[in-house]
């Protein structure tokens, strides 16, 4: 059977999935920590919908 082959999706290279890949879905250990570092730097972000009556009734509200 052949293995599917992704692209890194931090820098693009293409590279075979497969559990001998211990850094999968990256090519290296490189490009994994640069996607670490982004989420940590909130580079990513979840798009999420406002809804202002959750926003209300919030009781970390006050704390800040």
């Amino acid at each position: 059977m052949k293995k599917p082959l992704v692209n890194c999706p931090q820098c693009g290279k293409i590279i075979i999935w497969d559990i001998s890949n211990r850094y999968r879905p990256f090519c290296s250990e490189r490009c994994k920590l640069i996607d670490l570092g982004q989420w940590a730097a909130e580079s990513y972000r979840i798009p999420t919908e406002k809804n202002t009556e959750n926003q209300e009734n919030d009781p970390l509200k006050d704390e800040k």
